[in-house]
């Protein structure tokens, strides 16, 4: 408590100072403010609505996969049983401000085999607005991949290598390009990539008594993507295209074994996605009026089979095929109200057609199609901020199994928002939030074939009538200097969408269900200690100028998550996350990360055995030939303790995983060089517009 009192002065005397020493000289602020580009990326931004973590300069985040960049981001949570949370919400993932519509398996194997040194940052959305669709759910997370373009030809070549030695050695390399055109017509982005990955995974379902089943499993995926960009200025105007595509083709071997059976199989999983997007941005001879025009296209195509490699026979032939349509258009300005107003409005159309396919028969045919349209108004008054909102979206949703139609699902709802913040002095502030968001069943969890490994006694279903989810949200956050918050939020969810297992017989079975009521309560504390404090004492600190990202420090992340189900009477959850940097002699970056949290606490029908992705991790990072080639070398999980373990609630079932998390690699990023001296990066210029904060060619 000593520390946290000391940590808090510090960054609010340094606020202080420099909210005085802002007055003495107005006239050079103001000239300031009409220029400023940022010259230095921040780790951690903490915004009003949003955290946004920088991947492309931290080499203990950018070694790895995406899927191990994030599972080291304090608050973030990863797990086979209820997939991808942030401080207690459910994640809906998007890729360059766009929906990605893959789930579940296919998630989590696109992740792990994108690499985490081809993105830039990644934004956790907790708050969000009107102008995001209220089928957004609990959060959002935005995997922001493209770079500002640069005048005249300039080129990033990425490579990756890991490798583990459990049963036997395995290994994970990719290679990367990323080459920017930028001229006075347009600017032209192209990332192209693969990536190899081996991996081994341990996995128990059994009961008090008897294994159930027991696999060990050896996959081998290939992935492989392109995205490239275009963006034309006409004049004040300019048009974006996008195409991205990616492909992977994952094998596994799964030697499996349990009550009354032993098995030999062999997985194939085949994925194909393809993105289209165009985006007109019209702007005017006032500055503040922006009118923009987005339409998108979204393909999925899945293939999942299985096979004997004892017998030759076939276990499974299971497929999908996804087709998602949006078209979208916001425009906003300023108002005379109040002494600063943003007025934000616009409307969405959006279709989802999916089809799954088992032995060549359709046996579900499912439509979504999404209406809406919403109004935001964002204005400030002395030290408040005020945000209110609120979007009408109307849904209607039909199709078939192949014994039935589905229960057809046609609403109109009203979601409103609104928010209040108080700003304490510049950079310190406290925000209380409030939305009321829907979250519709992905296809992942409608699906009702099999896309995961199955066996005599387990087996794995997806529900085609689960009905969507309601959640009021509520948040109050206070934050200083980006690094420093405390928060309290909760989250109640009406039919909350939920993967659980239960007995099937003598077996196991894993379904999706609608929970009639759940309450979730978080709690997230993050506090940043420079080592400075210890060896010069609070006085002499007061005297540096410094950046936090070049110095040595103790970033400290301490969260509670607890469930409120209706027929559990479980307790919460505590996670821990320390991560620490020491810049050590000839400019040596070293990173140290450690998760873990307690256990005995159910997380919705799981109550853990283990603690949640405990792991220790290192980096060590050095920049070489004028900063242009960047080198790592990390060992992921030192101490192997990163497994998992969960009673199954109403059930005497316990399921346990092991992965081959203990992962030593080194990480490269080459910047090639350009004889051209005009050669540069285009200047972004500060602006808390947050429809601003989207990637230039990305968006």
């Amino acid at each position: 408590m000593k520390i946290f009192l000391i940590c808090f002065s510090l960054l609010t005397i340094q606020a202080i100072f420099a909210q005085q020493e802002t007055a003495k000289d107005t006239t050079k602020t103001t000239e300031l403010n009409e220029v400023v580009v940022q010259s230095k990326k921040k780790s951690i931004e903490q915004k009003a609505d949003r955290t946004i973590f920088d991947f492309s300069e931290q080499s203990h985040l950018n070694s790895g996969s995406v899927m191990e960049g994030l599972k080291k981001l304090p608050g973030l949570i990863v797990s086979d049983v209820a997939g991808m949370m942030y401080q207690g919400k459910q994640l809906e993932v998007f890729m360059d401000a766009r929906p990605l519509n893959i789930y579940s398996n296919e998630l989590t194997s696109y992740l792990e085999s994108l690499p985490a040194n081809s993105i830039e940052k990644v934004e956790i959305i907790t708050q969000q607005g009107a102008e995001f669709p209220a089928i957004s759910g609990g959060a959002i997370i935005n995997i922001v991949t493209s770079k500002n373009a640069k005048k005249y030809l300039s080129a990033t070549y990425s490579n990756g290598y890991s490798y583990t030695n459990y049963d036997k050695s395995r290994h994970r390399f990719n290679n990367s390009l990323l080459v920017n055109v930028k001229n006075k017509w347009f600017g032209w982005q192209v990332q192209l990539g693969q990536n190899f990955n081996q991996g081994y995974q341990r996995t128990n379902f059994q009961n008090e008594s008897t294994v159930l089943s027991k696999n060990t499993t050896d996959r081998e995926n290939r992935f492989y993507f392109f995205k490239t960009g275009l963006k034309f200025d006409l004049k004040k105007d300019r048009l974006l295209v996008n195409y991205d595509f990616t492909t992977s083709n994952n094998d596994a071997l799964i030697d499996a074994s349990g009550f009354g059976f032993a098995t030999s199989d062999h997985s194939k999983n085949k994925l194909n996605r393809n993105d289209v997007a165009l985006n007109y941005q019209k702007r005017f001879d006032d500055i503040t009026k922006k009118l923009d025009f987005r339409f998108n296209v979204n393909s999925v195509a899945n293939a999942f089979d299985l096979n004997n490699r004892i017998s030759g026979n076939s276990v499974l032939d299971n497929g999908y095929d996804q087709l998602f349509y949006q078209f979208k258009t916001d425009y906003s300005q300023d108002l005379s109200f109040l002494e600063k107003t943003k007025f934000s409005t616009g409307v969405l159309a959006d279709k989802l057609e999916f089809e799954a396919q088992s032995l060549d028969v359709i046996n579900l045919d499912y439509q979504r199609t999404t209406l809406a349209a919403y109004s935001e108004f964002q204005s400030s008054y002395k030290k408040f901020d005020f945000i209110l909102g609120g979007r009408l979206e109307s849904y209607s949703i039909e199709g078939n199994t192949d014994v039935d139609k589905l229960i057809p699902f046609n609403q109109t709802r009203f979601f409103p928002n609104a928010s209040i913040q108080y700003n304490i002095i510049p950079q310190v502030f406290v925000n209380a939030n409030y939305n009321k968001k829907i979250s519709l069943p992905n296809t992942s969890a409608l699906n009702p074939n099999n896309t995961n490994y199955q066996n005599p006694n387990v087996s794995f279903f997806g529900n085609p009538n689960l009905e969507p989810t309601i959640f009021d949200n509520y948040e109050l956050k206070i934050s200083a200097f980006e690094y420093f918050f405390i928060s309290y939020s909760r989250s109640d969810a009406n039919n909350q969408v939920m993967n659980r297992i239960i007995a099937d017989g003598d077996g196991a079975a894993s379904i999706s269900e609608n929970i009639p009521q759940i309450t979730i309560h978080n709690f997230n504390f993050g506090l940043p200690v420079p080592y400075m404090l210890f060896t010069k004492g609070l006085k002499e600190i007061l005297k540096f100028d410094f950046n936090p990202d070049e110095i040595n420090f103790l970033y400290l992340y301490v969260g509670h998550q607890k469930h409120n189900l209706p027929d559990v009477n479980g307790k919460g959850l505590w996670f821990f996350n320390a991560m620490s940097q020491m810049v050590l002699p000839s400019k040596i970056k070293f990173t140290a990360n450690y998760n873990t949290s307690s256990t005995g606490g159910n997380y919705y029908y799981y109550e853990n055995r283990v603690p949640f992705s405990q792991q220790f991790d290192v980096t060590f990072a050095k920049k070489f030939l004028d900063n242009n080639l960047s080198v790592s070398v990390y060992c992921n999980d030192i101490f192997n303790t990163n497994k998992q373990g969960f009673n199954a609630l109403g059930t005497n079932l316990i399921y346990e995983s092991k992965n081959d998390s203990r992962r030593v690699g080194i990480s490269l990023n080459y910047k090639i060089p350009t004889k051209n001296k005009l050669a540069k990066e285009e200047g972004n210029i500060l602006n808390n517009d947050k429809k601003e904060d989207q990637p230039a060619i990305g968006n």
